[in-house]
């Protein structure tokens, strides 16, 4: 025997017979492991367990089978065996059956695979006839507090569905202000761009809770499904999966392994826990000041508290903290650490929930800044929320801090799309126009926005002056302004900047005192900013005492605020400016300098704070420094506006200054574009 190559050896001890049989073999039970166990509920883990498992077998066989023989007497050490034995006819021809037998079946569970899945292994795409909006539940509790426990069915129904890639949901922003049951659905439905609409009712009393759906083709007010769900407040916690999964089915959507699991996840077991849940989405949804913000985070916290195991409640407690954390309301080094915490959390307890990769992401976009980071969780989140329009917003959002302009524009197209009454993102797509100093663009996209929601029209009109102002078209700008409310404190600074513009100082005072006089009108760190511009109107009015008791004023709020913890960028930039105006050269210089390291190589907002670092230069003195930046910051995307640097007084110190000069001729005449 020792005579025969180690090839050989291999071939008479069955060895390759028995890798082929076994790998076949593993595949097959993997299939069916990956296909079968949803449907019974076995956990993902499992199916892990068995893939795991079908591995590690296989060295452990192939030893086995260099060892050890099958033969007609049973099983025989290999040693045991005379070196002339034919072991290959003796169990060979046994194995090729057992070989062709499996790789037969693995034929047909791969074609049959194939055929339902239309030929392709992934999740199917959705089509037009596929496409689905989840009309508000209506609340026929009698109890009208209970209209929160509507609103949460009614979304967590609209998640569950946004999980399935074969369907296109539309989401809820674009649907929340219609009715429950609207007379002109046809009409509602061409405007969301969808084939079918679904409509449902809640009831809560008590313990007992009575959750009505139906499924309606738009276009012919045909049912195509409908159902009447009666549970008990502890056992209801899978009846959104069930819906998703009935309407899956009456739309003739096939949905993957992974998607089984999503539907039929309960995310707790916890009747108060889940009532604290549906209180914190109400607040979350709702959104119309930041105290919703915190209220939803107050009723997260409750909800985790009830079961820690909550990994959705501790997911949207990470969303909503990472929110106030980088709008500077709560800006502190414990907070971000609370932040940290409520992510991983929501990770460790369930890796595969969409949510929890979108709450990772944010906390590294709103929370760190580590913006690489951000977007491959947001692309985990994505796989996970194939419908969601707030990942590919938030991905869009991190793209526009990276300087990728036109990916960022793509992704908020997209969110669009998936909610095309959603304003936040079409006024996003505005934005960036208006940062690339595309203001046609920007202009005829608010124009849009106005058309989806004309409630809106002041904040809308108000932006859009805003942009006349940047482009430098001031009559523009003023022919809106003159048709706005003039005491309309949200408006002051709007109001503050045209004057300034025009250099008519007189009316900027008596506006922001009055606006400063509400301390609930400017929280946070915006308020050291008003008394800069107030500070200005009275200096280059000619009124050095008043001018130098608002710049104080600003400095001393700013460094209170700092004191308490918030430092962020636009605090440091309003610092900077009231020291220069103070006369504090140093300070101001060192304050123009933390403005811009605190946002790092944020594309987005570094050439704010660098302008703003470039206008503390002026005001003390030092000309060199400011004309040797601005050449390259009225080129940067979101730097100094054209308007800011044809009208503002800021820049009068340098107007004589051939080189000022010419930057000022690179910009564009003002034009009504």
């Amino acid at each position: 025997m020792n005579s025969l190559s180690f090839w050989e050896q291999l071939k008479r001890r069955n060895v390759p017979r028995v890798a082929a049989f076994y790998a076949g073999s593993a595949w097959l039970l993997v299939q069916v492991a990956t296909q079968v166990f949803p449907f019974f509920d076995v956990p993902n883990w499992a199916v892990r367990l068995v893939v795991i498992a079908a591995f590690l077998g296989f060295p452990f066989v192939i030893a086995f089978s260099w060892f050890y023989e099958l033969t007609p007497l049973g099983l025989k050490r290999e040693s045991e065996m005379a070196a002339d034995a034919s072991i290959p006819r003796s169990s060979g021809r046994r194995l090729d059956r057992w070989i062709i037998a499996v790789l037969s079946l693995a034929v047909v569970v791969l074609l049959a695979s194939l055929f339902v899945r239309g030929g392709k292994p992934q999740p199917q795409k959705a089509d037009a006839d596929k496409s689905i909006a989840v009309l508000p539940f209506e609340s026929l509790s009698d109890d009208k507090s209970n209209a929160y426990f509507a609103l949460g069915i009614q979304d967590e129904i609209l998640t569950r569905l946004s999980k399935i890639g074969g369907l296109r949901v539309i989401s809820r922003t674009s649907t929340a202000r219609y009715a429950s049951n609207p007379d002109d659905l046809p009409d509602i439905a061409k405007r969301l761009g969808v084939a079918h609409v679904l409509e449902g009712s809640v009831q809560k009393s008590g313990d007992t809770v009575r959750i009505n759906v139906q499924l309606i083709h738009a276009a012919t007010d045909q049912h195509l499904w409908a159902e009447i769900y009666d549970r008990k407040l502890d056992n209801m916690f899978s009846v959104e999966g069930e819906v998703a999964q009935a309407i899956a089915e009456a739309l003739n959507t096939r949905l993957t392994s992974n998607e089984h699991a999503a539907m039929n996840a309960a995310p707790t077991r916890n009747a108060a826990a889940y009532d604290l849940y549906l209180r914190g989405l109400n607040s979350e949804l709702r959104y119309t000041s930041q105290q919703d913000y915190f209220d939803a985070e107050r009723y997260y916290r409750e909800a985790v508290r009830a079961d820690p195991a909550f990994a959705l409640a501790w997911a949207h407690l990470a969303m909503t903290q990472s929110y106030l954390y980088l709008n500077g309301t709560v800006r502190t080094g414990q907070y971000l650490a609370d932040l940290r915490n409520s992510a991983e959390t929501a990770m460790k307890l369930q890796p595969e929930l969409g949510e929890a990769w979108l709450a990772r992401g944010y906390y590294y976009y709103r929370g760190l800044g580590d913006f690489d980071a951000a977007i491959g969780a947001f692309q985990q989140a994505s796989q996970r929320l194939p419908n969601s329009a707030e990942v590919s917003a938030a991905i869009a959002y991190v793209q526009r801090r990276q300087g990728k302009w036109d990916e960022a524009l793509a992704n908020l197209m997209i969110s669009a799309r998936r909610d095309p009454q959603n304003i936040s993102y079409w006024t996003g797509l505005a934005e960036i126009h208006s940062a690339l100093g595309r203001y046609s663009q920007a202009q005829s996209t608010l124009d849009h926005v106005l058309e989806i929601s004309p409630e809106r029209a002041v904040t809308l009109k108000a932006t859009k002056a805003n942009y006349y102002q940047d482009a430098g078209d001031l009559d523009a700008a003023q022919k809106i302004l003159d048709s706005l409310p003039p005491d309309d404190p949200s408006l002051a600074t709007l109001f503050g900047r045209q004057w300034l513009y025009r250099r008519d100082y007189a009316p900027i005072a008596p506006k922001l005192e009055k606006l400063l006089a509400d301390p609930e009108a400017q929280p946070g760190d915006d308020r050291p900013s008003i008394y800069s511009l107030l500070g200005a109107s009275y200096f280059f009015s000619g009124h050095p005492d008043p001018a130098r008791a608002a710049f104080a004023e600003g400095r001393r709020l700013a460094l209170e605020l700092r004191k308490s913890g918030v430092d962020s960028f636009s605090l440091s930039c309003n610092l900077g400016v009231n020291e220069a105006a103070l006369g504090h050269r140093d300070a101001a210089l060192a304050e123009a300098r933390h403005c811009v390291e605190l946002v790092g190589n944020d594309h987005w907002e570094r050439p704010f704070a660098e302008t703003a670092q470039t206008q503390v230069q002026v005001l003390v003195g030092d000309r060199e420094a400011a004309l040797a930046v601005l050449p390259s910051l009225v080129e940067t995307p979101n730097g100094v506006r054209a308007g800011d640097l044809r009208y503002s007084p800021v820049w009068d110190t340098l107007r004589d200054d051939a080189r000022f000069k010419a930057v000022l001729a690179r910009v564009d005449t003002p034009a009504r574009q």
